[in-house]
Protein backbone atom coordinates (compact mmCIF):
# COMPACT_ATOMS: atom_id res chain seq x y z
CA UNK A 1 0.00 0.00 0.00
CA UNK A 2 1.34 3.43 -0.97
CA UNK A 3 1.50 5.52 1.61
CA UNK A 4 2.09 9.94 1.16
CA UNK A 5 5.31 10.67 3.51
CA UNK A 6 7.00 14.09 4.13
CA UNK A 7 10.28 14.71 5.99
CA UNK A 8 10.16 15.25 9.52
CA UNK A 9 13.25 14.75 12.51
CA UNK A 10 12.86 12.63 15.15
CA UNK A 11 13.42 14.89 17.73
CA UNK A 12 11.21 17.92 17.79
CA UNK A 13 13.96 20.54 18.79
CA UNK A 14 17.54 20.63 19.57
CA UNK A 15 18.00 21.39 23.72
CA UNK A 16 20.99 22.81 25.21
CA UNK A 17 23.59 19.88 27.05
CA UNK A 18 22.63 22.28 29.87
CA UNK A 19 18.62 21.58 30.11
CA UNK A 20 17.76 17.97 28.04
CA UNK A 21 19.06 16.12 30.95
CA UNK A 22 16.71 17.76 33.57
CA UNK A 23 13.80 17.26 32.07
CA UNK A 24 12.49 13.82 32.68
CA UNK A 25 11.20 11.49 29.95
CA UNK A 26 12.96 13.49 27.33
CA UNK A 27 16.13 11.38 25.88
CA UNK A 28 19.46 13.11 25.64
CA UNK A 29 20.91 13.76 22.31
CA UNK A 30 24.04 12.00 21.30
CA UNK A 31 26.98 13.79 21.23
CA UNK A 32 28.12 15.98 18.04
CA UNK A 33 24.25 15.54 16.35
CA UNK A 34 23.74 17.78 14.07
CA UNK A 35 21.95 20.69 14.45
CA UNK A 36 18.55 20.46 12.39
CA UNK A 37 18.60 21.26 8.96
CA UNK A 38 15.83 23.79 7.55
CA UNK A 39 13.85 21.11 5.41
CA UNK A 40 9.95 20.30 5.45
CA UNK A 41 8.62 17.83 8.23
CA UNK A 42 8.15 14.08 7.27
CA UNK A 43 4.52 12.67 8.35
CA UNK A 44 2.35 10.49 6.93
CA UNK A 45 -1.07 11.39 5.60
CA UNK A 46 -4.13 10.18 3.97
CA UNK A 47 -4.78 9.17 0.39
CA UNK A 48 -8.01 8.03 -0.36
CA UNK A 49 -7.70 7.62 -4.25
CA UNK A 50 -5.54 4.74 -3.49
CA UNK A 51 -7.16 0.98 -4.26
CA UNK A 52 -7.34 -1.12 -0.68
CA UNK A 53 -8.46 -4.76 -0.87
CA UNK A 54 -9.85 -6.06 2.05
CA UNK A 55 -10.30 -9.15 2.82
CA UNK A 56 -13.47 -10.32 4.01
CA UNK A 57 -15.16 -13.07 5.65
CA UNK A 58 -18.56 -13.16 5.24
CA UNK A 59 -19.71 -16.03 7.57
CA UNK A 60 -18.08 -13.59 10.59
CA UNK A 61 -20.35 -10.71 9.82
CA UNK A 62 -23.39 -11.96 11.24
CA UNK A 63 -23.82 -13.34 14.64
CA UNK A 64 -25.03 -16.34 15.31
CA UNK A 65 -29.12 -16.32 15.86
CA UNK A 66 -29.53 -13.16 13.33
CA UNK A 67 -32.54 -12.41 11.11
CA UNK A 68 -30.53 -13.31 7.81
CA UNK A 69 -29.23 -16.50 9.13
CA UNK A 70 -32.80 -17.62 9.93
CA UNK A 71 -34.35 -16.63 6.55
CA UNK A 72 -31.80 -18.60 5.03
CA UNK A 73 -32.18 -21.70 6.77
CA UNK A 74 -36.19 -21.41 6.54
CA UNK A 75 -35.55 -21.32 2.54
CA UNK A 76 -33.23 -24.03 2.58
CA UNK A 77 -36.48 -26.06 3.82
CA UNK A 78 -38.35 -25.47 1.05
CA UNK A 79 -39.31 -27.87 -1.70
CA UNK A 80 -37.59 -25.21 -4.63
CA UNK A 81 -38.33 -27.77 -7.55
CA UNK A 82 -40.59 -25.61 -9.09
CA UNK A 83 -37.85 -22.55 -9.62
CA UNK A 84 -34.75 -24.93 -10.72
CA UNK A 85 -36.98 -26.06 -13.51
CA UNK A 86 -37.73 -23.10 -14.89
CA UNK A 87 -33.22 -22.71 -14.92
CA UNK A 88 -32.50 -22.68 -18.93
CA UNK A 89 -28.87 -23.17 -18.45
CA UNK A 90 -28.11 -27.14 -18.33
CA UNK A 91 -24.81 -28.62 -17.45
CA UNK A 92 -22.84 -29.24 -20.64
CA UNK A 93 -24.60 -26.84 -22.68
CA UNK A 94 -23.90 -22.97 -23.45
CA UNK A 95 -25.45 -20.15 -21.31
CA UNK A 96 -24.15 -18.01 -18.18
CA UNK A 97 -24.87 -20.14 -15.25
CA UNK A 98 -28.26 -18.45 -13.14
CA UNK A 99 -28.48 -17.29 -9.98
CA UNK A 100 -29.08 -20.10 -7.31
CA UNK A 101 -33.38 -19.12 -6.79
CA UNK A 102 -31.99 -20.04 -3.09
CA UNK A 103 -30.49 -16.82 -2.88
CA UNK A 104 -32.84 -14.50 -4.99
CA UNK A 105 -35.81 -16.02 -2.46
CA UNK A 106 -33.84 -15.52 0.81
CA UNK A 107 -33.20 -11.53 -0.53
CA UNK A 108 -36.68 -11.04 -1.32
CA UNK A 109 -37.80 -12.44 1.50
CA UNK A 110 -35.27 -11.15 4.02
CA UNK A 111 -36.16 -7.45 1.73
CA UNK A 112 -39.74 -8.17 2.86
CA UNK A 113 -39.26 -8.24 5.89
CA UNK A 114 -37.16 -5.36 6.78
CA UNK A 115 -39.71 -3.11 4.67
CA UNK A 116 -38.14 -2.62 1.44
CA UNK A 117 -40.27 -2.77 -1.74
CA UNK A 118 -38.11 -1.53 -4.51
CA UNK A 119 -35.82 -3.65 -6.63
CA UNK A 120 -32.88 -1.09 -6.94
CA UNK A 121 -32.93 -0.11 -3.28
CA UNK A 122 -32.42 -4.12 -2.99
CA UNK A 123 -29.89 -4.51 -5.25
CA UNK A 124 -28.25 -1.63 -3.56
CA UNK A 125 -27.80 -3.33 -0.47
CA UNK A 126 -26.33 -6.39 -2.16
CA UNK A 127 -23.63 -4.36 -1.98
CA UNK A 128 -23.41 -1.77 1.00
CA UNK A 129 -25.43 -4.16 3.66
CA UNK A 130 -23.87 -6.60 5.41
CA UNK A 131 -27.05 -9.18 5.63
CA UNK A 132 -28.32 -8.54 2.37
CA UNK A 133 -24.12 -9.56 1.68
CA UNK A 134 -24.12 -12.43 3.51
CA UNK A 135 -27.39 -13.73 1.80
CA UNK A 136 -25.78 -12.82 -2.24
CA UNK A 137 -22.52 -14.95 -0.55
CA UNK A 138 -20.71 -12.76 -3.51
CA UNK A 139 -23.13 -13.97 -6.17
CA UNK A 140 -23.44 -10.73 -8.47
CA UNK A 141 -26.99 -9.30 -8.73
CA UNK A 142 -28.78 -6.62 -10.12
CA UNK A 143 -32.13 -4.46 -9.58
CA UNK A 144 -33.40 -5.74 -12.86
CA UNK A 145 -32.57 -9.88 -12.19
CA UNK A 146 -34.35 -9.11 -8.41
CA UNK A 147 -37.31 -7.12 -10.04
CA UNK A 148 -37.94 -10.10 -12.27
CA UNK A 149 -37.90 -12.89 -10.21
CA UNK A 150 -40.25 -11.37 -7.80
CA UNK A 151 -43.30 -11.25 -10.88
CA UNK A 152 -42.04 -14.28 -12.79
CA UNK A 153 -42.82 -17.28 -10.40
CA UNK A 154 -46.33 -16.96 -9.31
CA UNK A 155 -47.61 -20.37 -9.20
CA UNK A 156 -44.51 -21.63 -7.26
CA UNK A 157 -45.05 -18.58 -4.79
CA UNK A 158 -48.52 -19.77 -4.14
CA UNK A 159 -46.99 -23.41 -3.74
CA UNK A 160 -44.30 -22.32 -0.99
CA UNK A 161 -47.16 -20.40 0.62
CA UNK A 162 -48.82 -23.56 0.82
CA UNK A 163 -45.93 -25.38 2.10
CA UNK A 164 -44.90 -22.67 4.81
CA UNK A 165 -48.54 -23.06 5.96
CA UNK A 166 -48.74 -26.84 6.43
CA UNK A 167 -45.69 -27.25 8.09
CA UNK A 168 -46.90 -24.98 10.97
CA UNK A 169 -49.96 -26.41 10.82
CA UNK A 170 -48.35 -29.94 11.30
CA UNK A 171 -46.12 -28.36 14.19
CA UNK A 172 -49.40 -27.22 15.97
CA UNK A 173 -48.98 -23.94 15.10
CA UNK A 174 -51.97 -22.98 13.04
CA UNK A 175 -55.11 -24.47 14.58
CA UNK A 176 -58.01 -22.90 12.26
CA UNK A 177 -60.18 -22.56 15.44
CA UNK A 178 -61.11 -19.41 14.23
CA UNK A 179 -60.36 -17.58 10.46
CA UNK A 180 -60.73 -14.05 10.13
CA UNK A 181 -60.80 -12.71 6.58
CA UNK A 182 -60.36 -9.28 5.47
CA UNK A 183 -59.59 -6.69 2.36
CA UNK A 184 -57.51 -3.87 2.31
CA UNK A 185 -57.22 -1.52 -0.78
CA UNK A 186 -53.81 -1.37 -1.80
CA UNK A 187 -52.83 1.94 -4.19
CA UNK A 188 -51.99 0.47 -7.79
CA UNK A 189 -48.83 1.76 -9.38
CA UNK A 190 -51.57 3.94 -11.67
CA UNK A 191 -52.59 7.46 -11.83
CA UNK A 192 -56.53 8.75 -11.52
CA UNK A 193 -55.34 10.87 -14.87
CA UNK A 194 -54.81 7.80 -16.90
CA UNK A 195 -58.62 6.39 -16.76
CA UNK A 196 -60.17 7.19 -20.09
CA UNK A 197 -63.51 6.63 -21.88
CA UNK A 198 -64.02 4.28 -25.06
CA UNK A 199 -64.12 7.41 -27.60
CA UNK A 200 -60.84 8.77 -26.08
CA UNK A 201 -59.26 5.25 -25.49
CA UNK A 202 -60.29 4.79 -29.55
CA UNK A 203 -58.29 7.98 -30.20
CA UNK A 204 -55.48 6.77 -28.18
CA UNK A 205 -55.11 3.07 -30.17
CA UNK A 206 -54.92 5.17 -33.85
CA UNK A 207 -51.77 7.27 -31.79
CA UNK A 208 -50.63 4.19 -30.18
CA UNK A 209 -50.86 2.01 -33.90
CA UNK A 210 -49.19 5.07 -35.72
CA UNK A 211 -46.53 5.28 -33.11
CA UNK A 212 -46.09 1.24 -33.56
CA UNK A 213 -45.91 1.69 -37.31
CA UNK A 214 -43.50 4.62 -37.19
CA UNK A 215 -40.96 3.11 -35.11
CA UNK A 216 -41.18 0.25 -37.27
CA UNK A 217 -40.31 2.25 -40.39
CA UNK A 218 -37.64 3.55 -38.29
CA UNK A 219 -35.87 0.14 -37.96
CA UNK A 220 -36.13 -0.43 -41.59
CA UNK A 221 -32.43 -0.53 -41.66
CA UNK A 222 -31.65 -1.77 -38.16
CA UNK A 223 -32.43 -0.34 -34.28
CA UNK A 224 -29.79 1.42 -32.42
CA UNK A 225 -30.77 0.66 -28.69
CA UNK A 226 -32.20 3.79 -28.46
CA UNK A 227 -34.63 2.81 -31.19
CA UNK A 228 -35.23 -0.21 -29.93
CA UNK A 229 -36.14 0.85 -26.38
CA UNK A 230 -38.75 3.32 -28.11
CA UNK A 231 -40.49 0.43 -30.24
CA UNK A 232 -40.75 -1.79 -27.06
CA UNK A 233 -42.28 1.30 -25.38
CA UNK A 234 -44.34 2.15 -28.37
CA UNK A 235 -45.72 -1.74 -28.54
CA UNK A 236 -46.01 -1.76 -24.64
CA UNK A 237 -48.38 1.09 -24.93
CA UNK A 238 -50.54 -0.14 -27.77
CA UNK A 239 -50.67 -3.35 -25.73
CA UNK A 240 -51.84 -1.34 -22.54
CA UNK A 241 -54.53 0.38 -24.53
CA UNK A 242 -55.95 -2.86 -26.23
CA UNK A 243 -56.15 -3.86 -22.83
CA UNK A 244 -58.10 -1.26 -21.50
CA UNK A 245 -60.53 -1.25 -24.26
CA UNK A 246 -60.81 -4.89 -23.56
CA UNK A 247 -61.45 -4.33 -20.11
CA UNK A 248 -64.41 -1.71 -21.02
CA UNK A 249 -67.10 -4.04 -20.92
CA UNK A 250 -66.51 -5.79 -17.35
CA UNK A 251 -66.17 -1.96 -16.07
CA UNK A 252 -69.64 -1.35 -17.29
CA UNK A 253 -71.27 -4.23 -15.72
CA UNK A 254 -70.18 -3.65 -12.51
CA UNK A 255 -71.05 0.05 -12.46
CA UNK A 256 -74.66 -1.41 -13.63
CA UNK A 257 -75.03 -3.59 -10.76
CA UNK A 258 -73.94 -0.59 -7.93
CA UNK A 259 -76.83 1.50 -10.05
CA UNK A 260 -79.52 -1.16 -9.37
CA UNK A 261 -78.83 -1.35 -6.26
CA UNK A 262 -79.54 2.75 -6.00
CA UNK A 263 -83.22 3.38 -7.34
CA UNK A 264 -83.33 6.01 -10.12
CA UNK A 265 -79.50 6.64 -10.59
CA UNK A 266 -78.21 6.21 -13.98
CA UNK A 267 -74.60 4.08 -13.95
CA UNK A 268 -71.84 5.95 -14.84
CA UNK A 269 -69.47 5.69 -18.09
CA UNK A 270 -67.45 3.18 -17.83
CA UNK A 271 -63.73 4.24 -17.62
CA UNK A 272 -60.12 2.06 -17.74
CA UNK A 273 -56.85 2.85 -16.99
CA UNK A 274 -54.31 3.19 -19.79
CA UNK A 275 -51.51 2.58 -17.08
CA UNK A 276 -52.73 -0.26 -15.41
CA UNK A 277 -55.98 -1.62 -17.05
CA UNK A 278 -57.62 -3.89 -14.22
CA UNK A 279 -56.91 -1.33 -11.53
CA UNK A 280 -60.41 0.07 -10.44
CA UNK A 281 -60.90 3.19 -8.92
CA UNK A 282 -61.74 2.41 -5.10
CA UNK A 283 -63.02 4.39 -1.94
CA UNK A 284 -59.68 4.26 0.39
CA UNK A 285 -59.64 4.51 4.10
CA UNK A 286 -59.52 7.91 4.12
CA UNK A 287 -62.78 8.57 2.52
CA UNK A 288 -60.64 9.39 -0.89
CA UNK A 289 -61.04 7.65 -4.19
CA UNK A 290 -57.74 6.52 -5.89
CA UNK A 291 -56.45 3.28 -8.45
CA UNK A 292 -56.57 0.62 -5.70
CA UNK A 293 -56.72 -3.23 -5.95
CA UNK A 294 -58.74 -5.07 -3.03
CA UNK A 295 -56.00 -7.26 -1.04
CA UNK A 296 -57.77 -9.98 0.69
CA UNK A 297 -56.03 -12.59 4.01
CA UNK A 298 -57.63 -15.14 6.09
CA UNK A 299 -55.29 -15.24 9.29
CA UNK A 300 -55.61 -17.99 11.93
CA UNK A 301 -56.24 -16.83 15.09
CA UNK A 302 -54.20 -18.52 17.52
CA UNK A 303 -51.07 -17.95 15.54
CA UNK A 304 -51.45 -14.64 13.04
CA UNK A 305 -50.35 -16.94 10.31
CA UNK A 306 -51.67 -15.82 6.72
CA UNK A 307 -53.64 -19.29 5.53
CA UNK A 308 -55.52 -17.78 2.57
CA UNK A 309 -54.11 -14.72 -0.39
CA UNK A 310 -56.19 -13.32 -3.03
CA UNK A 311 -56.18 -9.94 -5.00
CA UNK A 312 -59.50 -8.93 -6.76
CA UNK A 313 -60.76 -5.50 -8.27
CA UNK A 314 -63.48 -5.25 -7.32
CA UNK A 315 -65.68 -5.37 -3.73
CA UNK A 316 -65.90 -8.19 -0.70
CA UNK A 317 -69.12 -9.08 -1.50
CA UNK A 318 -68.36 -12.14 -3.37
CA UNK A 319 -64.94 -13.16 -2.12
CA UNK A 320 -65.96 -15.37 0.79
CA UNK A 321 -66.48 -18.73 -0.67
CA UNK A 322 -63.11 -18.53 -3.28
CA UNK A 323 -61.42 -17.93 0.46
CA UNK A 324 -62.98 -20.66 2.18
CA UNK A 325 -61.94 -23.06 -0.77
CA UNK A 326 -58.52 -21.91 -0.66
CA UNK A 327 -57.72 -21.99 2.81
CA UNK A 328 -59.48 -25.42 2.64
CA UNK A 329 -56.89 -26.57 0.32
CA UNK A 330 -53.84 -25.15 1.74
CA UNK A 331 -54.26 -26.34 5.33
CA UNK A 332 -58.09 -27.81 5.93
CA UNK A 333 -61.34 -27.06 6.98
CA UNK A 334 -61.96 -24.24 9.68
CA UNK A 335 -64.17 -24.25 12.69
CA UNK A 336 -65.17 -20.71 12.67
CA UNK A 337 -65.08 -17.83 9.96
CA UNK A 338 -65.02 -14.06 11.12
CA UNK A 339 -66.36 -11.58 8.87
CA UNK A 340 -67.34 -7.72 8.76
CA UNK A 341 -70.47 -6.88 7.02
CA UNK A 342 -68.96 -6.39 3.70
CA UNK A 343 -69.35 -9.75 3.20
CA UNK A 344 -72.40 -10.64 3.86
CA UNK A 345 -74.75 -12.84 1.48
CA UNK A 346 -77.18 -15.29 2.07
CA UNK A 347 -76.00 -17.85 -0.74
CA UNK A 348 -71.96 -17.72 0.96
CA UNK A 349 -73.96 -18.27 3.90
CA UNK A 350 -75.57 -21.31 2.97
CA UNK A 351 -72.29 -22.56 1.26
CA UNK A 352 -70.67 -21.69 4.26
CA UNK A 353 -72.82 -23.48 6.77
CA UNK A 354 -73.05 -26.21 4.01
CA UNK A 355 -69.57 -27.39 4.50
CA UNK A 356 -69.62 -27.44 8.15
CA UNK A 357 -67.61 -23.94 9.11
CA UNK A 358 -69.83 -21.72 11.88
CA UNK A 359 -70.02 -18.24 10.43
CA UNK A 360 -70.11 -15.19 12.72
CA UNK A 361 -70.69 -12.06 10.86
CA UNK A 362 -72.90 -8.72 11.71
CA UNK A 363 -76.47 -9.07 11.20
CA UNK A 364 -77.54 -6.10 9.30
CA UNK A 365 -79.84 -3.26 11.31
CA UNK A 366 -83.22 -1.88 10.31
CA UNK A 367 -83.01 1.24 8.35
CA UNK A 368 -82.88 4.62 10.65
CA UNK A 369 -82.89 1.63 13.93
CA UNK A 370 -79.93 0.07 16.15
CA UNK A 371 -82.06 -3.03 15.89
CA UNK A 372 -80.65 -6.30 14.05
CA UNK A 373 -83.18 -7.56 11.23
CA UNK A 374 -84.87 -10.45 12.81
CA UNK A 375 -85.20 -14.26 11.36
CA UNK A 376 -87.53 -13.13 7.80
CA UNK A 377 -90.20 -15.81 6.09
CA UNK A 378 -88.05 -15.80 3.36
CA UNK A 379 -84.40 -16.91 5.40
CA UNK A 380 -83.17 -20.22 4.76
CA UNK A 381 -82.21 -22.29 8.08
CA UNK A 382 -78.63 -21.63 7.74
CA UNK A 383 -79.34 -17.74 7.56
CA UNK A 384 -81.89 -18.05 10.43
CA UNK A 385 -79.57 -19.93 12.50
CA UNK A 386 -76.78 -16.95 12.08
CA UNK A 387 -79.35 -14.02 12.56
CA UNK A 388 -79.92 -16.33 15.92
CA UNK A 389 -76.39 -17.33 16.94
CA UNK A 390 -75.52 -13.47 16.66
CA UNK A 391 -77.78 -12.32 19.07
CA UNK A 392 -75.73 -14.50 21.83
CA UNK A 393 -73.21 -13.37 24.32
CA UNK A 394 -70.72 -16.33 22.85
CA UNK A 395 -71.08 -15.31 19.17
CA UNK A 396 -70.49 -11.27 20.01
CA UNK A 397 -67.33 -12.32 21.86
CA UNK A 398 -66.05 -13.78 19.15
CA UNK A 399 -66.58 -11.33 16.08
CA UNK A 400 -64.42 -8.82 18.53
CA UNK A 401 -61.61 -11.04 17.69
CA UNK A 402 -61.88 -10.44 14.19
CA UNK A 403 -60.90 -6.85 14.32
CA UNK A 404 -57.69 -7.88 16.86
CA UNK A 405 -56.93 -10.16 14.10
CA UNK A 406 -57.18 -9.05 10.36
CA UNK A 407 -57.40 -5.35 11.05
CA UNK A 408 -54.01 -5.31 12.60
CA UNK A 409 -52.36 -7.57 10.38
CA UNK A 410 -53.48 -5.35 7.38
CA UNK A 411 -52.15 -2.67 9.06
CA UNK A 412 -49.07 -4.33 9.76
CA UNK A 413 -48.78 -5.25 5.84
CA UNK A 414 -49.47 -1.77 5.26
CA UNK A 415 -46.54 -0.21 7.52
CA UNK A 416 -43.78 -2.44 7.81
CA UNK A 417 -44.58 -5.14 4.52
CA UNK A 418 -44.41 -3.15 1.53
CA UNK A 419 -48.06 -2.77 0.94
CA UNK A 420 -48.42 1.02 1.41
CA UNK A 421 -48.12 1.40 -2.56
CA UNK A 422 -47.88 -1.83 -5.65
CA UNK A 423 -45.18 -0.68 -7.75
CA UNK A 424 -46.25 -3.61 -9.87
CA UNK A 425 -49.02 -3.73 -12.69
CA UNK A 426 -51.50 -6.47 -13.59
CA UNK A 427 -53.29 -8.22 -10.99
CA UNK A 428 -50.90 -11.80 -11.32
CA UNK A 429 -48.09 -9.40 -10.59
CA UNK A 430 -50.12 -7.36 -8.12
CA UNK A 431 -50.68 -11.11 -6.40
CA UNK A 432 -47.26 -12.15 -6.92
CA UNK A 433 -46.26 -9.18 -5.01
CA UNK A 434 -48.96 -9.69 -2.08
CA UNK A 435 -47.43 -13.45 -2.14
CA UNK A 436 -44.08 -12.32 -1.27
CA UNK A 437 -45.74 -10.31 1.76
CA UNK A 438 -47.93 -13.57 3.12
CA UNK A 439 -44.46 -15.41 3.23
CA UNK A 440 -42.48 -12.86 4.76
CA UNK A 441 -45.18 -12.26 7.43
CA UNK A 442 -45.48 -16.05 8.20
CA UNK A 443 -41.66 -16.22 8.79
CA UNK A 444 -41.27 -13.33 10.82
CA UNK A 445 -44.59 -15.30 13.20
CA UNK A 446 -41.94 -18.84 13.20
CA UNK A 447 -39.05 -16.62 13.27
CA UNK A 448 -40.76 -15.12 16.89
CA UNK A 449 -41.76 -18.50 17.50
CA UNK A 450 -38.53 -19.51 17.95
CA UNK A 451 -35.99 -20.84 15.83
CA UNK A 452 -36.52 -24.24 16.04
CA UNK A 453 -39.58 -23.38 13.73
CA UNK A 454 -37.25 -22.55 10.85
CA UNK A 455 -35.69 -26.39 10.34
Amino acid sequence: MMVATHSESYYPARMSDDTDATLPGLPRLPSGSPEPRDTPPRYETANRIQIELTPTDLETLLPPGHAARLVWRFVEGLNLSAFYATIRAREGGPGRSAIDPQILIALWLYATIDGVGSAREVDRLCYSHDAYRWIRGGVSVNYHTLSDFRVEHHAALDDLLTQSIATLRHRGVVTLARVAQDGTRVRASAGAGSFRREGTLRDCLKEAEKLVERTKRQGDGGLTRTAAAQARAAADRLARVEEALAELPAVAAAKARSASKRKGREPKEARASTTDPEARVMKMADGGYRPAYNVQFATDHDSDVIVGVAVTNASDQHELVPMLTQVERRAGRPDTLLVDGGYVGHAAIDEVTARGVTFVAPVPHRRGSDDPVPVQPTDSPAVAAWRARMQTEEAKQQYRYRGAIAERLNADARTHRTLGHILVRGLVKVQSWVLWVALAHNLRQAMDLGPRLMT
